[in-house]
């Protein structure tokens, strides 16, 4: 089980897929470079606080990560990400409010949540705001360095994203990486449901 969940969290590269549509609930599939499932998220649609679990499969029966936020409203709302196993905090994000109107930014928090790192829309973020259609891309920037890289793929029936983590190098927990990755498509599915 153990060497299971270290190659969960071990890989360079994933897969991220959501049906198009769905009912009661965001769902993904996050496949490793293999093809093998790693990851299993169900975001519920209708709850007054972003607190969604990361399962080891499509069962929901083994939690590995929690993704919480600290505060039910807000501008600039704090979200922790926890080991569901050891209760460890794994790191947090704050969303940057205002600039995520025009462009999704998240800061990455250190232990004392000051911010080491900005997860963001890249290109063309303010014109996909008015044409959805458009593909999407996000980076993930820490020291000033891009550590990994978050693109939208096309495809037709189903909504598949691409995560590159090959030039993070340890500076990031992919761990923290592939729920901010989570919370960057839920905003998403938010602004496509309007």
């Amino acid at each position: 089980m153990a060497n299971l969940m270290t190659s969960r969290f071990a890989q360079q590269r994933y897969t991220i897929r959501r049906p198009f549509l769905t009912l009661f609930g965001r769902k993904f599939h996050v496949y490793g470079a293999d093809g093998q499932q790693v990851l299993f998220v169900k975001h519920k649609i209708f709850s007054l606080k972003d607190e969604w679990s990361m399962f080891s499969d499509d069962s929901e029966k083994t939690a590995l990560l929690r993704v919480k936020a600290r505060t039910l409203m807000g501008m600039n709302i704090v979200t922790d990400v926890v080991d569901a196993a050891t209760d460890e905090k794994v790191g947090a994000v704050r969303n940057q409010g205002l600039k995520s109107l025009f462009k999704d930014t998240w800061e990455i928090l250190d232990d004392a949540d000051q911010p080491k790192g900005k997860f963001s829309e890249d290109s063309n973020a303010l014109l996909r705001r008015f044409l959805p259609f458009l593909l999407g891309h996000w980076k993930l920037e820490v020291g000033g360095v891009v550590v990994a890289k978050l693109d939208q793929n096309f495809k037709l029936f189903t909504k598949e994203f691409t995560l590159d983590l090959s030039m993070a190098a340890g500076r990031v927990d992919t761990r923290l990486v592939l729920a901010l990755s989570m919370l960057a498509l839920m905003r998403e599915i938010a602004r496509e449901a309007r």
